[in-house]
């Protein structure tokens, strides 16, 4: 159980941890900006006082109602009462939409929910219990195989975008940039069903045009990652709408095709829901 001490959400200190040897060199105007795109104010009085104390399902419940966030959910009869599954979504937001999907299958499964994300969602506290971590460019990246095969190999309802990445626009249409094969590949392994879950929604175009800029200059960094937060709180208030589709069991997965074809199988059930 968390105690009640205050945590706050630094972004020098996390720049010193994440990128210690190029810190000395980001001048101060850079990090006060990031500070600001960040809402690290924001995030701050949200951790430490608004809900302060708060873990797991109950963390991602703060985060909906801070957020001010309307939830349509369609097919939750489809949500399987037995069983263990990956519960795989399009990542059309990066954040809120994970942490809806959270909310919704937590109440459902008593909790006994994880994601498999990027690390630094570990620096929020109450959301670090439902974390698998996963990063697979850091000193992690050794540790990444034995991290998946704990998440499979658990008890625990299993939430993954398998894009890995939120949305981009893509020759005009937004989408999820090529869906990774792991969620596949592991849930076949450790005989989960795949749940699909399609949530309807978008970030901002300046968040669209920074990538494509990104891009265009060649730049490897993912720069529009940083924007994250920024275009959560612009979502802030908006009503978005959540659609579960019939559990595919895992016996579907015969070798009447490849594991990328079934892969792009089960992506586009996810788009036609």
């Amino acid at each position: 159980m968390m105690q009640n001490v205050n945590v706050s959400i630094d972004v020098e200190d996390i720049l010193k941890s994440k990128a210690p040897d190029k810190y000395k060199y980001v001048p101060r105007f850079v990090i006060s900006y990031l500070k600001r795109i960040v809402h690290q104010d924001e995030v701050n009085y949200f951790l430490n006082d608004y809900a302060k104390g708060k873990t797991g399902v109950d963390f991602l419940d703060y985060v909906l109602s801070f957020l001010e966030m309307n939830l349509v959910v369609k097919g939750r009869e489809n949500l399987p009462d037995d069983g263990l599954y990956t519960f795989v979504s399009n990542h059309p937001l990066g954040g809120l939409d994970g942490v809806a999907i959270g909310s919704v299958l937590g109440h459902k499964y008593d909790g006994q929910i994880k994601y498999l994300v990027n690390d630094l969602l570990m620096n929020l506290p109450g959301l670090a219990p439902l974390c698998i971590p996963v990063n697979k460019t850091g000193a992690q990246s050794r540790n990444f195989p034995k991290m998946v095969e704990a998440g499979f190999a658990s008890d625990q309802q299993l939430i993954m975008f398998p894009a890995g990445l939120c949305s981009r626009r893509i020759k005009g249409k937004i989408t999820d940039p090529e869906w990774k094969k792991t969620f596949l590949v592991k849930s076949i392994q450790t005989g989960r069903g795949i749940v699909p879950i399609h949530f309807e929604g978008r970030n901002s175009n300046f968040f669209y045009n920074i990538d494509r800029l990104r891009k265009m200059l060649g730049i490897k960094f993912n720069i529009a990652m940083l924007y994250l937060a920024d275009e959560l709180f612009k979502n802030k208030g908006k009503t978005f709408e959540m659609t579960i589709g019939e559990p595919i069991p895992c016996t579907r997965f015969d070798s009447s095709r490849t594991i990328r074809e079934w892969c792009d199988y089960v992506r586009e059930i996810v788009y036609g829901l």
